[in-house]
């Protein structure tokens, strides 16, 4: 299985298929809007500023899964994060990164790139990267912030220029 054929629902219950962000560079994390990390919105979007009109893009993927930091419905997390953090990228349905109900995205990351002592995401605010074509790179853990990664994706654009 590819990532390209796994499917999300987006705020608004549509299908997406991540075959739509096929030649990008992707940072997919999953969020939440009452966690110790939720300033790091802030650093998503100066970090979707500076690089989406060269192909990067932020899939945000809210999740109540560690102690209950994500309880309001999707509408009211989307217009917390607009209205907050003035955040402009694609937000989809909360998920679960782990457990019997996990999302496949979420498996499908994890089984790529392992957490350093172990698979499963321990936290909100994880992020993977992923290369244009689609190849998990790098999984950061929540306490990396996001201009730390900044030089990572500036690396896979130069890369593909080659």
């Amino acid at each position: 299985m590819s990532l390209y054929q796994i499917r999300v629902e987006d705020i608004n219950n549509n299908i997406v298929e991540l075959e739509k962000y096929k030649g990008q560079i992707l940072l997919i994390v999953n969020t939440a809007t009452k966690c110790f990390f939720t300033p790091q919105y802030d650093g998503l979007q100066e970090l979707y500023n500076k690089f989406h009109h060269y192909g990067f893009e932020i899939l945000d993927f809210p999740c109540n899964q560690f102690a209950k930091q994500a309880p309001a419905s999707i509408e009211e997390i989307n217009r917390f994060c607009v209205e907050k953090f003035d955040t402009s990228f694609p937000r989809f349905q909360k998920v679960n990164v782990n457990g019997d109900d996990e999302s496949i995205l979420f498996t499908y990351l994890k089984r790529h790139q392992k957490g350093l002592f172990c698979k499963k995401i321990k936290w909100n605010f994880t992020k993977f990267l992923v290369d244009q074509k689609g190849k998990v790179i790098k999984r950061y853990s929540p306490f990396v912030k996001p201009n730390k990664i900044a030089k990572d994706i500036e690396k896979l654009f130069l890369e593909n220029k080659r």
